[in-house]
């Protein structure tokens, strides 16, 4: 009686999932696909130019006072071109001020240019002659001479390239939206479009020179799709409502299953030749015992996410910033050159244990690659950067650990001496994975808290994640049952593939069924009918 009430109980199921995990599967399979077919860039980041003496003539604290600005948050050289500026933040809001480094102009509308420079680097790469393209319209308050100084050189560089397709717009994103997304992480970046025929946007991050994503007209429509057809965004309006809607069909799934593979184990398969029923019982059944484990393995964790996101808030970039007086800033590259006695690839300016600290970044030895793909090699190189005293130039031992300890402190609100452990993540793991996007930073462990650990990324002094045991079982759950990160050893294709062939698995047990339901149901009407028939013959 039980296996009877079993076995209805996972036909109704059955027929109540069969779409909704059909969906899910369908662009579960083609979801590998897609994240392999991306849009074409020249490449991620750019290539390590050293500023020299020539180029940065005059010093920060005198370019700082001549545009009577008395207090940074922030600060950097960056160059456009040959051109060379000191990216200050002047205040705790989103948009950056560049000031050339030969007169100490300002570069009107700065951070919108070196978005679009940024952009084109990474989609085409450095500038080559060729046929000039038009430029993009001048911006109220931007004026270009023919006696252009450093300013007018970099917008020029920038409006009137000669090379590659014309920028259609630049704009500053602050906020997640529906295309960028919050599993994109880094804010604020710049949405630069393109005027080609695949409408690509690339989104750049200018306070790291960093890329984001690049999005095009492919890339775009299966967004849309996979956000109706897997993450069920077309039922939105119930608010968290979609998340219990989410959590039954899974929870569903997930006892189908188990129901489905008691049945396989306490039944025994018919052997009746020229019999179409039977042959689809039996093509059911032994595709429906090999997808199970996938089955069981897809909506545990699917489900099991899904509660997670019931107490989630909307994500948010917390970060560490303290103001620096200009009357305190003296600058000395020279000196700096000489104390670290290493190629100077550039500088920040932090505040450490309540002292201020010049970083700088030297050259790394390594060769730079064009081709580095971060969702492909899952790792960067760790920065070569040391912490010289602003006020003494004394160099800090050790000195990003310390940083990364104090940023831990104060973005945690926990005291420095419970602290257990500390380590330099360079690469991208089950715990720490490609979802958070910032590489290198650093792992701060803690006793208390189902083991707390933040990771913190000192170039930007940003909380990168904020995790402990108990989020790490969801986190290793979704990773190895649904993303099937157990796989990572074989490499990312072998991944994709297992992936794949787990999601078609899905797809055919759920046809397979359907076959076999429709075919059970033709047969007992049409068994009906012919009892019916012979009733009224009688």
């Amino acid at each position: 009686m039980l296996r009877k009430n079993i076995y209805k109980w996972h036909r109704t199921c059955s027929l109540i999932i069969a779409i909704p995990v059909l969906l899910w599967a369908t662009s579960g399979f083609m979801h590998p696909i897609m994240t392999n077919l991306r849009p074409a860039v020249k490449m991620q980041s750019i290539p390590v130019v050293m500023p020299d003496s020539n180029q940065v003539k005059l010093p920060l604290q005198q370019v700082l006072k001549q545009n009577k600005i008395d207090s940074i948050y922030s600060v950097r050289l960056v160059h456009i071109d040959t051109n060379w500026f000191y990216q200050v933040k002047t205040s705790r809001r989103y948009e950056l001020q560049y000031i050339s480094a030969k007169n100490g102009n300002i570069l009107t509308k700065g951070d919108w240019l070196y978005a679009q420079y940024l952009a084109r680097l990474f989609l085409e790469g450095p500038a080559k002659k060729g046929k000039k393209m038009p430029g993009m319209e001048m911006p109220a308050g931007m004026q270009m001479s023919d006696g252009l100084d450093c300013c007018g050189e970099a917008a020029s560089t920038v409006l009137n390239n000669k090379t590659g397709a014309p920028i259609e717009g630049a704009s500053l994103i602050t906020k997640f939206d529906e295309e960028y997304k919050s599993i994109y992480c880094l804010l604020p970046v710049y949405k630069v479009a393109f005027k080609r025929a695949d409408n690509i946007r690339l989104y750049v991050e200018t306070g790291q020179d960093r890329f984001a994503i690049a999005v095009d007209k492919n890339r775009a429509a299966f967004t849309a799709f996979f956000d109706l057809v897997h993450t069920w965004g077309w039922i939105d309006f119930l608010g968290k409502g979609r998340i219990f809607v989410e959590m039954f069909f899974t929870g569903l799934g997930f006892l189908t299953a188990l129901m489905g593979i008691y049945i396989f184990f306490s039944t025994k398969s018919k052997k009746v030749k020229g019999n179409p029923l039977v042959k689809a019982r039996r093509n059911h059944r032994y595709t429906a015992i090999v997808a199970s484990l996938f089955t069981l393995m897809f909506t545990f964790s699917g489900c099991y996410h899904a509660f997670s996101k019931l107490n989630v808030k909307e994500k948010e970039i917390l970060s560490v910033q303290h103001g620096f007086a200009t009357s305190n800033i003296n600058l000395d590259l020279n000196k700096l050159q000489s104390i670290v006695n290493k190629p100077i690839a550039n500088i920040g300016l932090v505040q450490v244990n309540g002292k201020r600290f010049w970083q700088v970044y030297l050259v790394s030895g390594k060769k730079w690659h064009k081709n580095k793909d971060l969702m492909k090699d899952m790792a960067a190189d760790a920065a070569v950067v040391t912490y010289v005293n602003a006020d003494d130039y004394s160099v800090l031992k050790d000195g990003d650990n310390v940083y990364a300890k104090d940023l831990a402190s104060q973005l945690g609100s926990h005291n420095p001496n419970e602290i257990v452990s500390t380590q330099l993540v360079t690469k991208f793991t089950d715990e720490y994975n490609f979802t958070d996007k910032r590489l290198p930073v650093w792992k701060i462990n803690y006793p208390f808290n189902h083991k707390e650990r933040l990771y913190v990324e000192t170039s930007t002094g940003v909380l990168a994640k904020h995790t402990n045991d108990v989020e790490l079982y969801e986190g290793y759950s979704f990773a190895l049952f649904h993303k099937h990160h157990y796989m990572d050893f074989a490499g990312k294709t072998t991944r994709d593939i297992s992936t794949m062939v787990a999601a078609g698995l899905q797809i055919l047990m759920i046809i397979i069924g359907l076959i076999f339901y429709f075919k059970r149901r033709k047969q007992k009407v049409k068994a009906a009918l012919v009892m019916r028939m012979e009733g009224d013959s009688i």
